[in-house]
This record gives C-alpha cells, sequence and structure tokens, in this order.
C-alpha cells in the first residue's frame, strides 16, 4: 500500500537504517509548547511520531510518562485538542507519518463515529490503542477502516509467536515490539536475548517491526536498530522535557537520530 507509514519505511530502508519514532505526550509543558516541540522534533530527525493522548489511569506507563500525562492534563489538553494539534502538524509536515497513541478509554468516550471523522480530517496515519487486546479489537477495526488509518498491532515478549501472528493479521503500518516486560521507563540495558527475538519477528510477521520500551541512547538506538525497522523512543525524550527542557529533548532526538544513521552526534 501506498500510504505515508510504507513510504517512511521504503526511504529508511533505501538509506540501509532502520526509523526513528519518537513519542511525544502531546500538551506537555502545555499544549502550546509541545506542538512546537514536535515541529522541532521532526526537523531533528524523528522520521514518524506517536502523539501521546493524555489518561489519568496510563496502566502500561511509567513514572516519567505518568508525569508528563499529569502536566499534560493540568493544562487542559484533551484529545479533541490533541488531534486539533495533530492537523496543523500534518498541514506544516505532509509526509511525516503520525500515529495516534492512546488508550482505550479515552477513544471510547469521546465517541467512536466522532472520532474517525476526526482522523480522517487530520489525516492521521496510524491508531495505537495501548490496552485493546486482539479478542476486542473488533471495537475499532471498523473505525480504522472507514477512516483510512492503520490500526498498529502490540506483542510483547510473553506474547507465543503463534498469538504474535494472530495480532499482526489485518493490522497495518508497523508491529510494536515492547521489549522489555513491565512499563515503559527509561532502562540502561536492554535484554540480551533481545536481537534474536527482533530477527524471528522480522522473519515471521507481516508488517514492519519496532522496538520500543527502554530505549534512551544513541548507541542503544543503534544496536537495536540494526534488528528492527524502528526504534521507537518516548521516556528518555520526554524526561528531557520534563527536567532540561524542550532544547534538551531535541538535542537528544538528533543525538538518536545519528544513532541509527550509524553516525557520531
Amino acid at each position: 500500500m501506498n500510504t505515508r507509514i510504507n513510504r517512511c519505511f521504503e526511504r529508511c530502508r533505501a538509506e540501509g537504517r532502520s526509523a526513528l519514532i519518537v513519542y511525544a505526550t502531546v500538551g506537555c509543558p502545555t499544549p502550546e509548547e509541545s506542538e512546537a516541540l514536535i515541529d522541532r522534533l521532526i526537523d531533528a530527525g524523528a522520521d514518524m511520531v506517536e502523539l501521546g493522548v493524555p489518561f489519568s489511569d496510563p496502566m502500561a506507563d511509567g513514572p516519567v510518562i505518568q508525569h508528563a500525562e499529569q502536566v499534560a492534563l493540568a493544562a487542559g489538553t484533551t484529545l479533541k485538542k490533541v488531534l486539533e494539534i495533530a492537523g496543523r502538524i500534518r498541514a506544516r509536515h505532509p509526509e511525516t507519518p503520525l500515529v495516534l497513541f492512546s488508550y482505550y478509554n479515552v477513544l471510547f468516550h469521546y465517541g467512536l463515529d466522532r472520532l474517525g471523522a476526526a482522523l480522517r480530517e487530520t489525516e492521521i496515519d496510524g491508531l495505537l490503542v495501548v490496552d485493546l487486546p486482539l479478542e476486542e479489537r473488533s471495537e475499532i477495526e471498523p473505525l480504522c477502516r472507514t477512516s483510512g488509518v492503520e490500526l498498529i498491532p502490540l506483542v510483547s515478549p510473553a506474547t507465543s509467536l503463534e498469538r504474535a501472528e494472530r495480532i499482526a493479521s489485518g493490522c497495518g503500518g508497523f508491529v510494536y515490539y515492547i521489549t522489555v516486560r513491565g512499563v515503559t521507563g527509561v532502562r540502561q540495558a536492554l535484554p540480551p536475548e533481545l536481537a534474536g527475538e527482533l530477527e524471528t519477528l522480522r522473519a515471521r510477521l507481516p508488517l514492519p517491526v519496532a522496538a520500543g520500551f527502554g530505549i534512551s541512547s544513541a548507541a542503544m538506538a543503534k544496536a537495536v536498530g540494526a534488528h528492527a525497522d524502528a526504534v521507537v523512543v518516548g521516556s528518555a525524550v520526554m524526561r528531557k522535557v520534563l527536567d532540561e527542557g524542550c532544547d534538551a529533548a531535541v538535542a537528544l532526538t538528533g543525538e538518536l537520530a545519528a544513532g541509527v544513521r550509524g553516525r557520531d552526534a
């Protein structure tokens, strides 16, 4: 399919590298600052952006993303505001894939029909629903089909290969592989078996495989990127935003982009 996500992976493969996917909690530190930050992350080398929708009970997220979401909620960030920001980012970055990253509760309360219309209007490319299991995916699949949005599946080290194949079937964009057991967060090292797991998934699944959770440096991005189609970084970037400011987050993104490209930052 000729989609932004597919074109992004094709460009990266042509350059002999993995894609860099950066997660940003929209609304942190404020909606206005986060919108400007996402523009800068793209300019710094993010090939794709996950737009994190703040939620009051983010059970899959560690302390950094939880804090970022609390900041965003306190600043008045809603799903409606996230979609408005996404539309403006799309206008400025027509070829950068944008993935809406959310918990199902937020989408359900917004209204699925209303959401589908908004996704079409803002030209969101992918939808990643963190807490939606395979058995309940039929809740959201019609929305994705009618709005032209690719449903991004998640698998983890606890997922059997057979189940991973079932999860990936019928989805699009890429498979998000959670590299470690547990919640999101910065880690100093990743499991030694990760490379083999990624290679097995890439050989068996019909979609590109993106590896996320725990990647925090250019060296880690380079090492993981050697075995994955994309590297996802979230907590490390948001920790920079919270502790040092947006400039530091942009600088880190530049280093990560250099890492996946096999260059020194």
